[in-house]
């Protein structure tokens, strides 16, 4: 079997130091829930914070496998999956979780998970799994997008429904009518894609191994390689309320602005920890979540 994703191998081998809290242990993602905040990590972890990710609870989960993606359809409903290729449901706003599905393959963990409008939710994962609910979780239909196995590693939802799927050997999908038809895209990029970033100007950002990077400015038809300022890994980014500013991170030493809407990039810091995930909350604070938990963006 082809070694899982390197993100996965780099933060899992990150175990916490005896005696770490549970902010110290290993989180893989997180989202904002009509206000508060879910996080997910290592060994079933689920945390909640209801003040802007001040302070967190950790609720209890029915596994112990860990959890690399979490979504919220609403205040209430919200799925989290993840290794053994599990899939979780919660109806009361993340207090409390079931397990609702496991995927036929479960040497093939669930690498993300993304609710869709009207009870649609759409599961991702290693060597192609790609599993579809119509019925907010009752029922999962597994189905092939790719002629390969490559690993779909992050699913995103543009401000106009448009869906972005980014995974192994620079694939790169595009679907227009919420995941029912997906349409295979290139950067030209051979190795893996970790997400695809919608900016609000309409541009995309295509990043993964090597600190590539690649920017669109046509809805995905063609790419332009940027200039990066080293070759970590990226896993995650996010664009600011500031005006043009967007954040990538991933491998530890690796946080890179750019204050044109991605044109151009440079670093920031050197001493972050891996970074799986960055969140705005409501108030404003800019969170990352990795392999030192959940902490203060530098």
């Amino acid at each position: 079997m082809r070694p899982l994703v390197p993100l996965l191998g780099l933060l899992l081998c990150a175990a916490p130091a005896p005696g770490a809290g549970v902010l110290e242990s290993l989180l893989l993602d997180a989202t904002v829930a009509d206000g508060f905040l879910v996080a997910v990590g290592e060994r079933g972890l689920i945390k909640r914070s209801f003040d802007g990710g001040h302070t967190w609870d950790v609720v209890e989960a029915p596994v112990s496998r860990t959890l690399c993606a979490v979504s919220f359809a609403n205040s209430r409903t919200g799925w989290a999956a993840g290794h053994g290729a599990i899939i979780l449901r919660t109806t009361d706003g993340g207090q409390s979780w079931e397990h609702q599905f496991t995927g036929e393959d479960t040497e093939s963990p669930f690498l993300d998970i993304i609710a869709l409008p009207g009870g649609k939710v759409i599961a991702v994962g290693a060597f192609g799994a790609y599993y579809v609910s119509r019925d907010a979780g009752s029922t999962w239909e597994q189905e092939w997008i790719l002629d390969e196995d490559a690993h779909l590693n992050r699913i995103t939802r543009a401000a106009d429904g448009t869906l972005w799927l980014a995974g192994e050997f620079g694939a790169l999908l595009r679907s227009t009518d919420e995941g029912e038809n997906w349409e295979t895209l290139s950067t030209g990029e051979e190795g893996s894609l970790y997400g695809v970033l919608p900016l609000t100007n309409g541009d995309l950002l295509a990043y993964g191994l090597r600190g590539r990077i690649y920017r669109s400015t046509d809805n995905g038809k063609t790419w332009t390689s940027i200039d990066t300022p080293g070759t970590g890994l990226l896993m995650t980014g996010i664009e600011l309320a500031a005006a043009r500013t967007v954040i990538v991170a991933g491998q530890s030493r690796t946080w890179w602005i750019s204050r044109d809407s991605g044109k151009t990039f440079a670093a920031a810091s050197n001493d972050t920890p891996a970074i799986a995930e960055i969140l705005q909350t409501p108030n404003g604070r800019l969170l990352t979540f990795g392999e030192d938990g959940v902490q203060q963006a530098p």
